[in-house]
């Protein structure tokens, strides 16, 4: 026969509340461990996404830059095949000198030179053209330099077409970064 505590309990029961109270107390400390690992977790959780922030801010930020330069590389260039092809005898010097403001390096040097020779060429034929951009892209660029194609048409009348003749260019400029403006360096017909 099972012993009698005065408490009412017998031995059988007292197994077997004895091993829920040591089940309870080892999730109780679980618990407590997780309790403490609960806070370390959400340390790291936070540290991982400020980290993983803070580097799509960079990615975000040197994206904007980059489209940003090629924006004005791009508005570099348009401006100064459509500079290079709008030229009128009429106010020769004029339009050579923008050419020449948005000129650099050998191109600045080469059409500067040949600015005397031009002048008389263009007042002798009594040449206009009209340039028109239709399309440019980037090939290459980094912070500093740039190369893009561009396709321009213009529309020429001189003594030889005084109705006007149709030309369609095709240029690659090379661009260089001087004193944060994009100028043009080379510029070579291709096609």
């Amino acid at each position: 026969m099972a012993a009698r505590r005065t408490d009412g309990m017998t031995g059988g029961r007292v197994a077997r509340a004895t091993r829920r109270l040591r089940e309870l107390s080892i999730r109780l400390v679980e618990a407590a461990r997780r309790g403490r690992a609960m806070p370390a977790t959400l340390a790291v959780a936070t540290v991982v996404t400020t980290a993983l922030s803070g580097w799509l801010t960079v990615q975000l930020y040197e994206q904007r830059t980059q489209e940003q330069r090629h924006q004005a590389i791009l508005a570099a260039a348009r401006q100064s095949a459509l500079n290079f092809t709008s030229l009128d005898y009429r106010h020769y010097a004029r339009d050579s000198e923008t050419v020449l403001k948005g000129a650099a390096g050998d191109f600045k040097e080469q059409f500067a030179a040949q600015t005397v020779e031009l002048t008389k060429l263009v007042a002798a034929n009594k040449s206009v053209s009209e340039g028109q951009v239709l399309e440019a892209g980037i090939t290459r660029a980094d912070e500093s330099t740039a190369r893009v194609l561009v396709v321009a048409d213009s529309k020429v009348t001189n003594t030889a077409a005084p109705g006007g003749q149709a030309r369609t260019y095709r240029l690659q400029l090379d661009l260089v970064l001087d004193k944060g403006r994009w100028l043009t360096s080379n510029v070579e017909f291709v096609g």
